[in-house]
């Protein structure tokens, strides 16, 4: 008999707000809230640590190497033990600005990071987010190994790209991330369909660390949807935080259920990728048969 083989996730949400310090505050409370009901991987909401508008977080930018705020996080990783995922942020790098994940591994350390390769430009609710015109798109798919289980990190747009999963459940991931910051509009209509679908489809566990809108007295740049969720390799909700505007939960992944469900529908071995590049037959159903 096998052990069974799980990792110990933290799902955090809160109303982030233009106060970098109140928000980095909030996050050290999620990072040691996960990390004492034994969280191994704590994963924090995109623009967590601020959220304005596109040109407020580009001019708020932070920086991957030194900025005292991140530097906070770090230490959080290292003196909690545990594996912190900071959803997404803009950051300043010597190649650009772009909106990446970073993962701090247990000693504190800058293990790797993830840029957002889908960037979100739309017009929602009469309000136009454009963010290709104050960041650059990543350009490479990222996996990073916790304790062993491989883990998929995406950004909240991403969710609309579903053959970015399935790169990343063909690569191995068997847990997938998406923290987001989703407007209220789309997230109410496509949210929980939108995750449930990925999960579905790569067989694997997402886990979708959320920003949520606050009371109106103060009014956000835009207001996000909240409900952060975790979904399971069968598609089934297993948490959802709902509109709670400080909320964590930390969950027990049993990876051995993830090949449960790979083996009895194993829809990843059927993929036909030399079809998908084949040109596409049209056929017309006008004229007459001669």
């Amino acid at each position: 008999m096998t052990d069974t083989r799980s990792l110990r996730v933290g799902l955090t949400q809160w109303h982030a707000t233009r106060d970098v310090a109140a928000n980095v505050e909030l996050a050290l409370r999620a990072v040691r809230d996960c990390a004492a009901a034994g969280a191994q991987l704590v994963v924090l909401p995109e623009n967590g640590l601020m959220l304005g508008s596109n040109t407020e977080m580009r001019e708020a930018a932070f920086s991957e190497g030194g900025d005292p705020h991140l530097d906070r996080i770090a230490e959080a990783a290292r003196d909690k033990d545990v594996v912190v995922v900071v959803g997404g942020l803009k950051n300043r790098t010597d190649g650009g600005t772009f909106n990446s994940a970073l993962v701090y591994d247990r000693s504190g350390h800058l293990a790797g990071r993830y840029d957002k390769i889908h960037l979100f430009d739309a017009r929602i609710g009469g309000q136009s987010f454009e963010a290709s015109s104050v960041e650059q798109r990543g350009t490479h798919p990222v996996i990073v190994d916790v304790d062993g289980v491989a883990v998929g990190l995406t950004i909240c747009y991403d969710v609309r790209f579903p053959e970015l999963y399935r790169t990343l459940a063909l690569g191995g991931a068997e847990v997938i991330l998406v923290p987001a910051a989703f407007t209220r509009i789309t997230g109410d209509a496509h949210w929980e369909v939108l995750l449930r679908s990925r999960a579905i489809e790569s067989g694997a566990y997402v886990l979708a660390s959320a920003t949520v809108h606050g009371d109106g007295e103060t009014p956000d740049a835009f207001e996000t949807y909240g409900h952060a969720l975790a979904v399971g390799p069968w598609g089934e909700v297993l948490a959802d935080l709902g509109e709670a505007t400080f909320a964590t939960k930390v969950l027990d992944l049993d990876l051995d259920q993830v090949d449960a469900v790979r083996d009895r529908l194993p829809a990843l071995r059927g993929v036909q990728p030399e079809t998908y590049g084949a040109q596409i037959r049209r056929v017309t159903t006008s004229g007459a048969m001669t």
